[in-house]
C-alpha cells in the first residue's frame, strides 16, 4: 500500500489552466502505474489520463487529448497533471490513482477504477463559464 496526496486544484475561469499533483509515499514509486480520475455531477468516477510504471507510455481520455499532459517525476516521486484551456465540463473532484506491479514489461493503463487499489483524497476543480 502507498499513500497519495493531491494538490493543485482550485477555481479558475475557462480557458485557464491548473497543474494537479500526486505525491506517492510509501513504497517504490517505479512499481505503480499511476491514473487520474475525476467524479463530476453524475457521481461516476471517470478516467482522465494515466502513466505506465516506466513513463514510457501514456493514455488520455478522448475529452482531454491536445489539453492534458500527464507526466512522472521519479525523483520526486510525484506525477502531475497539467491542464490547459479548461473547460466547465472539465470541473470535478479529481482523484489519483495507484496500481502496483512488479513486472517491468507491463505498460499497460488501466481505464476503469477496479484495478486501482490506492487512492488519494482527491482534489476539487472548479471552471465557471
Amino acid at each position: 500500500q502507498v499513500t497519495l496526496v493531491e494538490s493543485g486544484g482550485g477555481a479558475l475561469q475557462a480557458g485557464g489552466s491548473l497543474r494537479l499533483s500526486c505525491e506517492v509515499f510509501g513504497r517504490t514509486f517505479s512499481n505503480y502505474a499511476v491514473s487520474w480520475f475525476r467524479q463530476g455531477p453524475r457521481n461516476e468516477r471517470d478516467f482522465v489520463a494515466g502513466i505506465s510504471r516506466s513513463g514510457g507510455r501514456t493514455s488520455y481520455a478522448d475529452s482531454v487529448k491536445g489539453r492534458f499532459t500527464i507526466s512522472r517525476n521519479s525523483a520526486l516521486n510525484a506525477v502531475s497533471l497539467q491542464m490547459n484551456s479548461l473547460e466547465p465540463e472539465d470541473t470535478a473532484v479529481y482523484y489519483c490513482a495507484a496500481r502496483f506491479t512488479l513486472d517491468s514489461s507491463d505498460h499497460s493503463i488501466d481505464t476503469s477504477p477496479s484495478p486501482y487499489n490506492n487512492w488519494g483524497q482527491g482534489t476539487q476543480v472548479t471552471v465557471s463559464s
